[in-house]
């Protein structure tokens, strides 16, 4: 089996003194995707978080492509081909659709072209000159996950893309990660609505305070629905 692109041992993480991450252990493969699944405060975002360096305090290992990132500045680490996608999505509200898309500088080369993140995103060229405040949920989040494709990253973690959107425009988010996916993208997906992430995922990540309690392959979610249920709450 090829090494893991990504690979999380013994992961803690803390705000100040609050002890949030309490030994995280996952592993992504290149061209995966793969979804943290949990209740509100399991750790989920805070996983994400401490990949992308932006937590005060963390011990343990993250390893991407073999080298350790535990000690590097969040800048070094979206050098190296790393995108993150916030919750809050991050858009300049001053700013019309297109200045917000050539906003962050390419990291590395082959990112994707103006005109190829436009046919992903159709809805997005129609509103190139409208204000980050006139766009509604699904187009900020359409242009949240557009902005990174242009900076050349590979592994995209994209935090509740889903969250508080129109059925209609999750399916479209949907598709989108499929062809990213086809496109040999590697995708870890904070995602509340597990079945949402069973339409784009391979493998789930069960997260609960604070560390990974099971692993399921997307071949066999149908058949741990009930364990499922229980993790989960719902």
């Amino acid at each position: 089996m090829a090494e893991p692109l990504l690979a999380i041992a013994d992961l803690h993480a803390f705000y100040g003194e609050s002890h949030a991450l309490h030994g995280m252990n996952l592993e992504i493969r290149a061209g995966e995707v793969v979804t943290l699944l949990g209740r509100n405060g399991a750790g989920k975002s805070t996983t994400i978080k401490s990949i992308m360096g932006v937590m005060g305090r963390r011990s343990g290992s993250i390893r991407y492509q073999g080298q350790e990132l535990i000690r590097l500045p969040s800048n070094a680490i979206a050098r190296l081909g790393i995108a993150w996608c916030p919750e809050e999505r991050g858009i300049f509200s001053s700013l019309d659709v297109r200045e917000n898309l050539m906003l962050p500088p390419p990291v590395k080369p082959g990112g994707m072209a103006v005109d190829e993140i436009f046919t992903l995103f159709p809805n997005l060229k129609e509103r190139l000159r409208s204000q980050g405040t006139k766009l509604s949920g699904g187009e900020q989040q359409m242009l949240a996950i557009a902005r990174i494709l242009r900076t050349g990253s590979t592994l995209l973690l994209l935090d509740e893309p889903t969250e508080g959107l129109a059925p209609v425009i999750i399916q479209q988010i949907g598709q989108v990660i499929r062809t990213l996916k086809q496109r040999g993208f590697t995708i870890l997906l904070v995602e509340q609505n597990f079945r949402f992430a069973a339409t784009v995922a391979d493998r789930h990540y069960v997260v609960e305070h604070g560390r990974v309690i099971d692993m399921i392959e997307n071949s066999e979610l149908e058949r741990n629905m009930e364990r499922l249920h229980e993790y989960l709450g719902v």
